[in-house]
């Protein structure tokens, strides 16, 4: 016998409100990392008219978004609007923050995952990606290719998502006995080199495609690690280069079960004698804990076909792939899984 229905609360309506125009805070906060809100802030230029200026944006407009980023605790004002300053929440908008989220909050607003993100429930409705019915393309990752500009904003966001987490994940993978670390499809290479500068004799690189190339090679540039650093172009579905520590993260969850057992198995061919893989990901946790994962998972079903999964899938993936988990650990609200050649 079914239960009646509970009845919605006043405070569920509330709820409900802001999870209906969650949509509206993306935009509005994408608009402020857009126009450099944070920064001009930061330098003292701290006027709608001083900042509509500066980007040559529309004043009224400017004035009703910065009121409107001052509702969100993004910055507050002292004279009714005329002045303004921002807060630590709106520094994450800051590109050299450390704890920026700035690439995050335009490319994820972008077309590229905005319009995708537009068809979810026709996603929901026949359980395909829908990258290809708004854009044309086969995967995101080839409008991507077709569009530099979102691309390179893209990567910062993987930056940004795994700098919070590198050292962590760093601290974790014993790399002491690991020659060369390649991180696969790993953007600018963030874990990589976070490895890299806690072990000085540490090779590591980035495997990648290769209009990533130029942005990891100039990240390393940055960190003072190109002479151990090497930067590759490259399609891990073909094959990957030998290495003594693989890292995927952020990789498998962009794949179906087929795509991955290629990618691991590829993984599997090439790594040398006593080495690694490590899977940096989300683990879908027990229903109805809060978190990330569960609205990533729907993330991965809009864009790309993939999944986040739970540990008996990545154990699955790794038997199909010849290998066998030998760990988990959680760092920077990852889960870093370790496997070997079974």
């Amino acid at each position: 016998m079914s239960l009646p229905p509970t009845p919605a609360q006043p405070q569920d309506y509330e709820r409900m409100m802001a999870m209906v125009t969650g949509f509206w805070v993306t935009q509005t906060v994408r608009a402020a990392a857009l126009y450099r809100l944070a920064d001009h802030l930061a330098q003292g230029t701290d006027t709608p008219g001083a900042i509509a200026e500066a980007e040559g944006i529309d004043l009224d407009a400017a004035r009703r978004l910065m009121r409107t980023c001052a509702s969100l605790g993004l910055m507050t004002s002292e004279d009714g609007g005329a002045h303004y300053s921002g807060t630590s929440l709106l520094s994450t908008l800051r590109k050299e923050d450390p704890n920026s989220l700035r690439g995050f909050a335009i490319s994820q607003a972008a077309p590229g995952h905005w319009l995708p993100w537009g068809r979810f429930a026709e996603a929901i409705r026949t359980g395909d990606h829908q990258a290809t019915a708004a854009h044309g393309d086969t995967t995101i990752f080839d409008y991507f290719a077709r569009h530099l500009e979102e691309a390179a904003l893209f990567t910062e966001s993987m930056g940004n998502l795994s700098r919070a987490a590198a050292r962590d994940i760093a601290a974790v993978v014993d790399t002491s006995e690991v020659g060369l670390a390649l991180d696969l499809g790993g953007a600018n290479g963030e874990v990589v080199r976070a490895m890299m500068k806690a072990n000085p004799g540490l090779r590591g690189g980035v495997f990648d495609l290769p209009h990533i190339v130029p942005d990891a090679t100039a990240a390393a540039q940055a960190d003072g690690l190109s002479e151990r650093f090497t930067a590759i172009g490259g399609d891990f579905f073909e094959e990957v280069p030998p290495a003594d520590l693989y890292i995927l993260k952020y990789i498998l969850h962009d794949w179906d079960d087929e795509d991955c057992v290629r990618i691991l198995k590829n993984c599997r061919t090439a790594l040398r004698g006593g080495g690694r893989v490590v899977v940096v990901d989300y683990l879908i946790p027990e229903v109805g804990t809060p978190g990330i994962a569960p609205l990533m998972d729907l993330n991965m079903l809009a864009m790309t076909g993939g999944r986040e999964r739970e540990t008996a899938e990545f154990d699955a993936l790794f038997a199909a792939a010849g290998l066998r988990r030998t760990a988990i650990t959680p760092a920077g609200g990852f889960a870093v899984i370790e496997a070997t050649p079974a």
